[in-house]
């Protein structure tokens, strides 16, 4: 089809307008049956192609006939697979910002929840008694119990992390969750986990607002989120096709996404804490991350490097000295979203000390873009004890063939991707096993739903 087209082009020019149109027929009947061959999700048969691929055969033997020399033909068909290359590629840049808006965009159910949440929060003092009587509870110091931290503006999504870990955890009542949200949605947070017991879990949320020492002053990432450019970077009506799309998202620009690297100064006494993304599902007992020994690590987590890709150079600029003389660009990625930290070790080796120093840095952009993970991999470097694959499974928001085997083995699976599971978006075989940790009965979400 290909070569026919660029026949047609060339018949134009020519002014051999009979033949332009009879390959424009053929070319439109080759196009009808691929796209019947691809609604029926079967392939072509040869009796369905061979007529149509002979008579167009027999067109193009007409073309060549007609002695339209070859260097002609040529620069002809180079321009428009050129042409075909650059539609593309402006297709899939379009459609990786059509499904980032999605991604980006709140469900109406979501909403919707959120709205009855706050509404009682401002309206049941009860509640805000309660979140009074709590904030000061000895279980949230205490290192005898397990610790879980979750950083999110999305309490559906953090409510299924709740709900899965306590679930399938032997002892629920000796887990303790610490949630840090923000001002917006703090007394949705507090309304839902104050209204719904988890097992006798004990469930602590914060206000990011409220932490005084997270400021400009004393956190670079702060002062670097307040600058101006960056904001008209995300916000601004400019686009630059040369820029990846993903790195463009405003999820880079809320500080709940960096509160990760600032675990041992929100919670001072504890010793060991296992940190949670909102897009996991816990789908056994993690309890046994406790007692893990990272000899001497700050962070457990699993490696990704089964992939060429997911090697240090494929986030980092080591172009730049400063990289390079620092660090093996071979060295294995790792993920967060399942992370086990162990806060004594951190604080001996001053980890924050050392993002504060990555991200000044990076100040101007130039060691990596965006997001989390880059500044990960060099604040833990030499830090990280690799976890059994099985402990974090990924890739639940993108790929659509990851083996049910790998799924059913995983302790955490993770939904990193556009493709979250709350979302339409969401892929149908993954979405199942997400659903089941909410609770579809609460009043509110049958209202919402419906509504």
């Amino acid at each position: 089809m290909t070569l026919a087209k660029a026949y047609v082009i060339i018949a134009k020019e020519h002014n051999n307008l009979h033949l332009a149109w009879e390959l424009s027929r053929k070319i439109r009947s080759c196009q009808l049956l691929l796209s019947k061959a691809a609604m029926r999700g079967e392939s072509v048969t040869l009796e369905e192609a061979e007529p149509i691929i002979k008579s167009l055969s027999s067109l193009i033997f007409r073309a060549q006939d007609a002695h339209y020399d070859i260097a002609t033909t040529i620069m002809t068909m180079k321009s428009h697979i050129q042409a075909l290359e650059e539609r593309a590629h402006a297709a899939t840049i379009q459609s990786t910002v059509f499904g980032q808006l999605a991604a980006e965009a709140l469900p109406k159910s979501l909403h919707c929840l959120d709205i009855k949440l706050t509404a009682d929060w401002l309206k049941k003092a009860s509640i805000q008694v309660l979140a009074d009587e709590k904030r000061n509870s000895p279980r949230l110091m205490d290192n005898n119990l397990y610790h879980f931290c979750i950083f999110s503006d999305n309490v559906l999504a953090t409510s299924a992390v709740v709900n899965s870990t306590v679930s399938n955890a032997d002892h629920p009542k000796q887990l303790v969750f610490h949630i840090v949200t923000n001002g917006v949605n703090y007394g949705t947070m507090q309304a839902w986990f104050l209204s719904n017991d988890f097992k006798g879990s004990t469930i602590e949320v914060q206000n990011v607002e409220e932490l005084s020492w997270f400021n400009a002053s004393y956190a670079p990432i702060v002062k670097q989120l307040l600058d101006p450019d960056s904001r008209a970077y995300f916000f601004g009506g400019y686009q630059d096709l040369n820029v990846d799309t993903k790195l463009r998202n405003p999820k880079h620009l809320s500080l709940l996404n960096h509160l990760r690297f600032y675990i041992p100064e929100i919670y001072p006494q504890l010793e060991k804490v296992v940190f949670l993304d909102d897009d996991v599902v816990v789908q056994k007992d993690l309890t046994p991350l406790f007692s893990l020994d990272l000899h001497g690590n700050v962070n457990g987590a699993v490696e990704t490097c089964l992939e060429a890709f997911h090697r240090y150079y494929r986030y980092l600029n080591f172009s730049n000295t400063i990289i390079s003389s620092k660090f093996d660009p071979q060295a294995c990625g790792w993920a967060f979203g399942m992370n086990v930290f162990d806060l004594i070790a951190w604080r001996k080796a001053n980890a924050t000390a050392r993002y504060h120093y990555w991200q000044e840095q990076n100040a101007d952009g130039t060691l990596w873009k965006l997001g989390t993970l880059p500044p990960g991999l060099l604040t833990f470097y030499g830090l990280t004890e690799p976890l059994d694959r099985r402990w974090h499974v990924l890739g639940l928001g993108y790929d659509l063939n990851i083996d049910n085997r790998l799924i059913e083995s995983a302790a955490v699976i993770h939904y990193n991707g556009y493709m979250k599971p709350w979302l339409k978006l969401a892929i149908g075989r993954y979405k199942p096993l997400w659903e089941r940790y909410v609770n579809q009965s609460h009043p509110y979400l049958q209202d919402c739903v419906t509504s």
